[in-house]
C-alpha cells in the first residue's frame, strides 16, 4: 500500500532523513513516535507528496511518486491520500457538509453522489445533527471529526495524520483514537499517524520509533 526505500532529505546542511525505509500494508494503523525534530513530519510530508525526497523511492498504491509531477501529482494526492493535521484547517465560511465535500468536488465527482457520501460519513462519525454547522459553531473534537471525514471522502489508499490529537483535550483525544480504530475495522482504512500521544501509539498495530532521521529499535 505504501513503501519508502532509502529516503534522504536535507535542508541546507542539516540531514533530516537519513536513508529511511518503510513498508505499510493495507488496513494497518501504524504510529510513528520520537522526539521533536527527528524528522517525523518531514517524512509524512514526503509520503503525502507535499515535499520531495532528495534521494530514494516512495510508492503509494503501487505508483512511483517520482514519475508524477504538476497536475498529475495533484490529482493523485487528491484521490489517493487523505490528510489529518493537528489543526483541522477547515474553511470557516463553509458548512461541515461542504468542507467534507470539497476534495470530491475537486475530483470532479457528481454533486448528488458527493452529498450522499459526505452525509453518510458525517453521520458515521456522530455528526448527523451538525451537517449545516460552520466550523465556528462546532467544538474542537467535532471540527477534527469533520477533518477526518474530509480525509476519507475520496476513499484514499492511505490517511496520513500529523499529531491529530495534539490540539484536543483528553476526552476528545480518546474519542478520536476510538474513531481511527473503528474506521480501520469497518472500512479497512490504512492509517499512518505521527503522534506524541502514548495512548494512541499503544493501540496501534505497529509502533515505529524515529531518532535522528531514521527508525530505531
Amino acid at each position: 500500500m505504501l513503501k519508502a526505500t532509502g529516503v534522504y532529505k536535507k535542508y541546507g546542511s542539516v540531514e533530516v532523513l537519513r536513508g529511511l525505509d518503510l513498508v505499510l500494508d493495507k488496513g494497518q494503523l501504524v504510529t510513528i513516535v520520537g522526539p521533536s525534530g527527528c524528522g517525523k513530519s518531514t517524512l509524512l510530508h514526503i509520503l503525502g507528496t507535499l515535499d520531495k525526497a532528495d534521494q530514494g523511492l516512495v510508492e503509494v498504491d503501487g505508483v512511483d511518486l517520482s514519475l508524477l509531477s504538476g497536475s498529475a501529482l495533484a490529482k493523485f494526492r487528491n484521490q489517493k491520500i487523505g490528510f489529518v493535521f493537528q489543526f483541522h484547517h477547515l474553511l470557516p465560511e463553509f458548512t461541515a457538509l461542504e468542507n467534507v465535500s470539497i476534495p470530491a468536488w475537486i475530483a470532479g465527482q457528481k454533486k448528488a453522489a458527493v452529498k450522499k457520501a459526505a452525509t453518510e460519513l458525517l453521520e458515521k462519525l456522530g455528526l448527523k445533527d451538525r451537517l449545516t454547522h460552520k466550523p465556528g459553531e462546532l467544538s474542537g473534537g467535532e471540527q477534527q471529526r469533520v477533518a477526518v471525514a474530509r480525509a476519507l471522502i475520496n476513499q484514499p489508499a492511505v490517511v496520513l495524520a500529523d499529531e491529530p490529537t495534539g490540539n484536543l483535550d483528553g476526552v476528545h483525544a480518546s474519542e478520536l483514537h476510538s474513531l481511527f480504530h473503528s474506521l480501520k475495522k469497518e472500512l479497512g482504512q490504512t492509517f499512518l499517524i505521527v503522534t506524541h500521544n502514548q495512548e494512541l501509539a499503544a493501540q496501534s498495530d505497529r509502533i515505529l520509533t524515529m531518532k535522528d532521521g531514521k527508525f530505531v529499535g
